[in-house]
């Protein structure tokens, strides 16, 4: 059995970072805490860190040493990030900023949304006490594919705790300012190990054969997030299920946390049924009569949800734990 490899730790002889600064544009309502805390889904996602200040941590991949990417919120209408970085990757970063914004939905007018949501009693307080939540997007289409293809038909603790496992095994570790950070290992340093190896972090068979597939088809250029972002919502997730084991349910995850898709719903969710439960205080809801009120926008009531279970759980903005 080939045996995982460690994740790697910055290195005390890693070249002097340079940090640079940059304002990005949000379009408010925005709130960071209500952002980060939807894209990371529960405090000990080591990837996606929130601070106790309210800064938000993650590591970016470049060349020769990952970066660091400090965001926090400076008023209603600005973020400042603040990126460390191997001078030798400035060329390679100067595209960072604005998938900073990208990645939390700064500039993504939800108007459509707040309009629909209004017609429905139960989620607009859910709404006004959120408000400010975009929707976020990981940086890349294969965090997305792991994320969804674990996620599938699991607990959300359950799911967590594998690709946790995955990230501590291939992911490289990194720190800022006293924030620990892991960045999200690469389909090739994830796949490079056995199926035994990877089967003993939790993953299936079934799962672990899906990601394969999924990672020939990107490294082929079949399945790249351009090509997604060219396509219809429909089309998409008919070129996505193409894969064996990507069905209706991880395509529309993979669209909707990997695209930002907001016209695509998870169906049979038994995790979004509760969620709904939560929010609406009845089992008997009619999910495909509120995905019709909301029309378009309905991947956004993924995402409220989301945070209903979480402030249930007061866990909404918690800071990250280690």
């Amino acid at each position: 059995m080939q045996p995982a490899s460690r994740p790697r730790a910055a290195s005390h002889g890693a070249p002097r970072l340079v940090r640079t600064r940059h304002t990005i544009p949000v379009l408010p309502p925005f709130r960071l805490d209500l952002t980060v805390s939807a894209l990371r889904r529960l405090p000990t996602n080591p990837v996606d860190v929130l601070t106790a200040d309210g800064t938000y941590v993650y590591a970016a991949p470049a060349a020769n040493h990952p970066a660091i990417v400090r965001v926090r919120q400076t008023s209603p209408t600005e973020l400042e990030a603040t990126i460390d970085a191997d001078p030798r990757d400035a060329a390679e970063l100067s595209r960072l900023p604005p998938l900073v914004a990208r990645s939390l939905g700064a500039e993504r007018d939800l108007s459509p949304f707040y309009r629909m949501a209004a017609s429905l009693p139960w989620l607009a307080p859910l709404v006004r006490r959120v408000r400010g939540l975009k929707p976020p997007r990981y940086r890349t289409i294969w965090e997305a594919c792991v994320n969804a293809v674990v996620y599938q038909q699991v607990s959300l603790h359950a799911a967590s705790a594998v690709v946790y496992r995955i990230i501590d095994a291939f992911g490289t570790r990194l720190e800022s300012e006293g924030a620990r950070v892991s960045l999200f290992p690469g389909a090739e340093q994830v796949l490079a190990a056995s199926d035994d190896t990877l089967r003993s972090m939790g993953l299936s068979s079934g799962k672990l054969a899906t990601l394969r597939r999924a990672a020939d088809a990107m490294s082929s250029g079949t399945l790249d997030a351009a090509r997604l972002e060219e396509l219809p919502s429909a089309d998409a997730a008919e070129l996505l299920r193409r894969i064996k084991g990507i069905g209706p349910w991880t395509a529309a995850v993979m669209l909707l946390r990997g695209i930002g898709r907001l016209d695509v719903f998870p169906m049979n969710d038994s995790g979004v049924a509760r969620n709904l439960a939560l929010a609406t205080g009845d089992t008997t809801a009619d999910v495909a009569k509120i995905l019709d009120a909301l029309g378009t926008q309905k991947g956004m009531l993924y995402y409220h949800l989301l945070l209903a279970r979480l402030e249930a759980k007061g866990e909404v903005g918690s800071p990250s734990v280690a």
